[in-house]
C-alpha cells in the first residue's frame, strides 16, 4: 500500500518502535500477525476528526458477551448517542464478569444480549472492532476502526474485565470525546 519495500518499512517501524511511539504486538487470534498501535492514544483525534461523534457506532468482537458490551454502555454514557454490539461468533449471553464489571462503573448491561453481525439492521457511520479475531473474521475494511483489546474472558478475573473497560473508556474518550473527555 505504501510502495516501498519490506525490509524499509520494517526499519521504519523499528525506528518508531525504539522512539516510543508505537508497540507491535502479536495477534490474540492467530498469533502470526503482529498489530502496530500508536502509544500516544490522542493521536485518534487527528486520524478520526472527520467522524462525527453524532454518528451510529457498531462495535464487534468475537463472541459479543464482554468488551463490545462495554463498549455500547460506555458509548451511551461518554458520547451520549446510542451505539450497538455484535459478535461474529456470539455467546449464549453476556459474560458475568462483564455484568460486574459494567455495575462496578456505573454501566447498565441489564438488557444487553449477544447477537450475530448480520443482525444489526443500521448500517453504521462507524465500526469498531474491539479484539483481533474479529477484525481477522471480517472482510478488510479500510474505514474500520480496530481497537486491540485483551479478552477479559480469558483471564477470568475482575481485574482484567476492569482493565479492558478503563481501555474502552480510555480509546472512546481519546478518539470521539472531543470536549473535555475522559483523558
Amino acid at each position: 500500500m505504501l510502495g516501498m519495500r519490506s525490509n524499509l518499512l520494517a526499519h521504519h517501524l523499528d525506528v518508531l518502535e525504539r522512539a516510543g511511539l508505537i508497540t507491535r504486538t502479536p495477534s490474540a487470534g492467530d498469533r502470526r500477525r503482529r498489530y502496530v498501535r500508536l502509544k500516544l492514544d490522542y493521536l485518534d483525534l487527528a486520524v478520526q476528526a472527520a467522524r462525527s461523534p453524532g454518528g451510529s457506532v457498531l462495535f464487534v468482537c468475537s463472541q459479543n458477551s464482554a468488551r463490545s458490551q462495554l463498549a455500547t454502555a460506555l458509548w451511551g454514557v461518554l458520547v451520549g448517542t446510542p451505539a450497538e454490539s455484535a459478535g461474529t461468533r456470539p455467546a449464549a449471553r453476556v459474560h458475568p464478569g462483564a455484568l460486574a464489571a459494567a455495575r462496578r462503573a456505573g454501566l447498565d448491561l441489564s438488557g444487553a444480549c449477544p447477537r450475530r453481525i448480520d443482525q444489526v439492521e443500521v448500517i453504521p457511520d462507524v465500526v469498531v472492532t474491539v479484539c483481533d479475531e474479529a477484525h481477522e473474521e471480517l472482510t478488510p475494511d479500510g474505514d474500520r476502526l480496530h481497537w486491540s483489546i485483551a479478552d477479559p474472558v480469558r483471564a477470568g478475573t475482575a481485574e482484567a474485565f476492569d482493565r479492558a473497560l478503563r481501555a474502552l473508556r480510555g480509546r472512546i474518550s481519546n478518539t470521539f470525546v472531543t470536549t473535555g473527555g475522559d483523558r
